[in-house]
């Protein structure tokens, strides 16, 4: 990739991938807070400011190295984890659930915002400008697409581990939970063999067709 592509690309993905990891990670401070855990509000981590967010290897180096690596076909990174006290919230099991739900859910509805956004990009008069922002919109569905799915997977300590464990019976989720270290690796692993990206590009297509067909 020459030097005019990995500049076009920065600049049309960097708001989406801001914007995806902030709202993920504030969504969950929100419904934390809902459900009686203070921690992130103390915190100052229920705001849309990305730098209350951002972790630099994780927000920025990864996902920058893996997008250009991959040719701009997948995208994978993290952001600081919102600070949630699990005995903290008023009903452990059941909050923690929607707490760990509240991140995909923000990246689905930022899927659905920018395809309003490439709906409108495509109503404008041609010109760079809405082909730039059409090219942003179509970045940002991708994003929070990736994000959705990826957060999705039933691994600690993504949050469909979490639901997982809220959801099992009390002594099989103490069990799952001992697993969590091994998460981490988990996913490096099957990053690198490209299991992650056979898992979830079928799903990312699938969806990306059908709100291209909803929208279109």
């Amino acid at each position: 990739m020459d030097v005019n592509s990995l500049v076009q690309t920065v600049a049309i993905y960097a708001l989406p991938v801001l914007f995806a990891i902030t709202l993920h990670e504030a969504a969950h401070g929100y419904v934390a807070r809902h459900f009686g855990d203070m921690t992130a509000h103390a915190e100052g981590r229920i705001s849309l400011n990305p730098m209350r967010h951002i972790d630099i290897l994780g927000t920025i180096v990864v996902p920058l190295a893996i997008l250009l690596l991959s040719g701009g076909r997948f995208l994978f990174g993290w952001a600081k984890p919102v600070p949630v006290i699990y005995s903290a919230l008023r009903k452990p099991r059941r909050h923690m659930a929607l707490v760990a739900a509240a991140g995909p859910a923000a990246n689905l509805a930022m899927t659905l915002g920018w395809a309003v956004l490439l709906k409108i990009a495509v109503l404008l008069p041609a010109g760079s400008s809405s082909h730039f922002l059409g090219l942003m919109a179509q970045a940002g569905i991708l994003v929070n697409l990736v994000f959705m799915f990826l957060n999705l997977l039933p691994i600690l300590p993504l949050d469909g581990g979490r639901i997982v464990a809220s959801l099992l019976p009390q002594r099989a989720a103490w069990r799952y939970a001992k697993l969590e270290p091994w998460g981490l690796p988990l996913l490096i692993l099957l990053l690198a063999t490209n299991v992650l990206n056979f898992v979830l590009e079928p799903l990312v297509g699938a969806s990306g067709a059908l709100i291209h067909a909803l929208m279109f």
